[in-house]
């Protein structure tokens, strides 16, 4: 009775979707950061699958070498690494600009990152940290939802119009301290900000004591790719510094990565 109220509650798919690659992956993606270790029960929570069918895809993970039991609880094996290292591998920007961001970071002496827009969230795909100033610990993989983070901002003002309005009415805005925009008014009006000036700022949204600029980085075709951040603490810099001692700076590196990005541009391609 469980799994026929289960499939009842499902979304229709078409003939080409395979539900159990998506339950499957859905097991993985259980398990994250805040909760590295989860019993049979919280798997099945977490993915809204029976405990009999969170069992089975569990041991399928672990005789696939994904996944590790120890005694009644689960935990990722590094082997899921394999699962994200073709995109990565394949994705020179992360190489590129890299460099830059050394470059960048011995300069102002904070932490700056590169991300990419990943449906409703930003994802990290190159980071060279200086102090820790989170809570959270980063790190090329991490993830936050694009509304709250200045990088997210630039890479919603490099979204044609269409799509923008369409993340707008789909998006759920955490709020995550007391400064985070929520309104989708509001946040629309941000994002133009960001698309007009070319940059955006944003004041303790995603933590408190964080603010960061953000920077969009373009292709060789102009298309806005990914984002590159600098994150201050509030104590150390007040958000008129961050302007304008340090976002020319940001401007400077996106610049010359995407000079980089063009130079390894393969003819034809």
């Amino acid at each position: 009775m469980e799994i026929a109220d289960e499939q009842a509650t499902l979304p229709a798919r078409d003939s080409t979707f395979v539900q159990s690659l998506d339950r499957g992956l859905a097991v993985i993606r259980a398990f994250d950061a805040e909760h590295p270790r989860l019993n049979l029960s919280d798997v099945a929570r977490a993915t809204g699958l029976t405990r009999a069918a969170a069992r089975r895809f569990l041991l399928t993970l672990v005789q696939l070498g994904y996944v590790r039991v120890d005694g009644r609880e689960f935990s990722l094996r590094p082997r899921v690494l394999e699962l994200g290292y073709s995109y990565l591998s394949g994705l020179t920007l992360p190489e590129v600009a890299e460099p830059h961001l050394e470059t960048l970071v011995s300069r102002v002496h904070e932490s700056s990152s590169v991300s990419v827009l990943d449906g409703d969230e930003i994802v990290y795909v190159a980071r060279v940290p200086t102090k820790r100033i989170m809570t959270v610990l980063i790190a090329v993989g991490t993830r936050f939802p694009a509304h709250a983070t200045s990088m997210g901002r630039v890479l919603l003002a490099g979204l044609p119009h269409a799509e923008l309005a369409a993340y707008l009415q789909r998006a759920v805005f955490t709020p995550f301290t007391e400064h985070t925009v929520t309104d989708p008014v509001e946040l629309r009006a941000a994002v133009e900000r960001a698309r007009r000036q070319g940059y955006a700022l944003v004041d303790q949204e995603l933590e408190h004591g964080l603010r960061s600029a953000a920077a969009p980085i373009h292709d060789a075709d102009g298309e806005v790719v990914a984002a590159l951040n600098v994150s201050v603490h509030a104590s150390r810099t007040s958000l008129a510094q961050l302007e304008h001692e340090l976002v020319p700076e940001l401007l400077e590196t996106a610049g010359n990565i995407e000079l980089d990005l063009k130079r390894t541009r393969r003819p034809g391609s």
